[in-house]
């Protein structure tokens, strides 16, 4: 695996971990409304 190869990879892991990170964080903000705190903060991430 060349270096160029590897720096790929690593940025696509990256994007979709921040895609998960954001779609757990809009359901952490929208169950906040209404939710208590212990569950918020198991859904909350990063």
């Amino acid at each position: 695996m060349t270096r160029n190869e590897m720096i790929r990879l690593r940025r696509q892991m990256q994007r979709r971990i921040q895609d998960v990170v954001a779609e757990r964080r809009q359901a952490a903000n929208q169950r906040a409304t209404g939710a208590s705190e212990k569950e918020t903060s198991t859904v909350k991430v990063g």
